[in-house]
């Protein structure tokens, strides 16, 4: 099966920037357009665009909405939308405007009857976001640990009508360190939802490791891409080519 790539982009005060192990004080910025930059992924054939609002993943509401709003008039592929979603009214505003699906991560961890309400309301058009740090969901911006295992979390999703579930390892992402596929395989076999790898990201080869697994766990459906496609290190074509 063919993994589907997710370029990020990830918003702060309106800039694309990179997160290094989910440090907002360690923000990396790679541009100020993000319609530019959502145009420029599409346009390198990528099928899906990523975006999460990373301060309104700690105000817990939207906070760059017009960035947000520019990347939707910029592409005609799909874009999946996290970060500050945490009420119905939230997720259909961005679900009506034109967002693809939407990401629920502290949601998901907190809020589970929210979840399931929007993802019978909206089929295929809801995603639960698992961030962990040592395997511990983390939330409000991965700046709350718990101590609730990610498997634990996927579970309680499992008949929820969900379209997928992003794990990131928090420890990982920025890092270019490589993805955790232990980890990852783990939420795979714990659950039949499609899993979405993200977080460490650093060359084709672990595109290739990702597609070896996917071998094995077929849920294991793509992974999001981020710093190394910003500072060139992993090519498009090449990362398209390798799934």
């Amino acid at each position: 099966m063919k993994l589907t790539l997710y370029p990020a982009i990830d918003l702060k005060e309106g800039h694309c920037v990179r997160l290094f192990k989910g440090e907002m004080d360690q923000a990396t910025i790679f541009g100020d357009n993000p319609g530019k930059q959502a145009a420029s992924w599409q346009t390198a054939g990528f099928p899906w665009i990523h975006v999460v609002d990373l301060d309104g993943a700690f105000a817990g509401r939207t906070v760059n909405e017009t960035a947000v709003s520019d990347i939707l008039k910029s592409v005609t592929i799909p874009v999946q939308l996290g970060g500050g979603l945490r009420s119905m009214a939230g997720i259909e505003r961005w679900l009506y405007a034109g967002v693809t699906r939407v990401i629920l991560g502290s949601a998901a961890a907190k809020n589970a009857p929210l979840v399931k309400e929007a993802a019978k309301a909206f089929p295929g058009r809801i995603v639960v976001g698992i961030d962990a740090k040592a395997g511990m969901v983390a939330t409000e911006g991965w700046a709350e640990a718990s101590d609730l295992p990610a498997p634990e979390l996927a579970k309680r999703f499992e008949d929820a009508g969900v379209a997928a579930i992003i794990y990131t390892d928090i420890s990982r992402d920025g890092t270019k360190t490589g993805l955790n596929l232990d980890e990852t395989l783990v939420i795979a076999k714990s659950v039949a939802l499609p899993i979405i790898a993200s977080g460490g990201v650093a060359s084709v080869a672990d595109i290739i490791a990702l597609k070896a697994s996917a071998a094995t766990q077929p849920n294991i459906s793509g992974s999001i891409l981020g710093r190394a496609l910003y500072d060139g290190s992993l090519k498009p074509k090449e990362a398209l080519a390798a799934c």
